[in-house]
């Protein structure tokens, strides 16, 4: 087989564990309480009803395969530093990114609109304390902001990209990327194009990181005032 599609087949095979890993605990959890008469939306609200096993669930996964990823850069001869970022266009990516952060979040604002048809018999959150802030951050805010990233957009531009073209296997993961967030109603699909154009424009994960992080953080600070 040519060295470039096992290379390609390495990386789409770690990014379908971690997906199809995750996605398959989130409907476990989403059924697992289904109760006759609750609809769509209020069976996805259960995905997220334990937020802390929740939480360790991305944490564990994401880190779990971070270091076959970061070995399929090493044996490539790839600096995974230079493909997160370079000084001389640091300034640059950083307000690339600050910008798809801002599309993210008015994207953000529309989908919000879907809990809307919800009833009574979807989970209903309770205030979040401190222990969970700081897991939330964790698993939001810096794995699924950065090492996300890597998966989903690092891996498929750079080992799937010169065999599948960079289009289609940026369009193939980010398809697996909006699977694993399965229950937000095709809402990562639409994002996850947004930070695709940041890193296209920006060509670091710098620049998808600090929307992904962003965004992340924000549902944080979205939890803690109103809930």
């Amino acid at each position: 087989m040519d060295i470039k599609k096992q290379i390609s087949r390495r990386a789409l095979t770690l990014t379908t564990i971690l997906t199809l890993f995750v996605a398959g605990f989130e409907i476990f959890f989403a059924f697992m309480l289904y109760k006759p008469g609750m609809n769509f939306l209020d069976v996805t609200s259960y995905v997220t009803s334990n937020k802390y096993v929740y939480f360790m669930l991305l944490i564990v996964a994401n880190m779990a395969l971070l270091p076959s990823a970061i070995l399929l850069y090493k044996e490539n001869g790839i600096s995974l530093k230079d493909e997160i970022y370079e000084k001389k266009t640091l300034k640059r990516d950083i307000l690339i990114g600050v910008t798809a952060l801002i599309v993210t979040e008015l994207i953000g604002l529309l989908f919000s609109l879907t809990y809307k048809g919800r009833t009574s018999m979807a989970f209903q959150e309770a205030k979040p304390d401190l222990e969970f802030a700081i897991l939330c951050f964790i698993a939001l805010g810096l794995v699924s902001g950065i090492v996300k990233e890597i998966f989903f957009r690092g891996l498929a531009k750079r080992f799937c990209g010169p065999v599948l073209g960079e289009n289609m296997a940026l369009l193939l993961f980010n398809v697996m990327f909006s699977m694993l967030d399965w229950h937000n109603y095709g809402y990562s699909f639409v994002i996850g194009l947004v930070w695709i154009w940041a890193y296209k424009k920006s060509n670091h994960l710098i620049a998808p990181m600090i929307a992904h992080a962003g965004s992340g953080i924000i549902i944080i600070f979205y939890y803690l005032l109103v809930n």
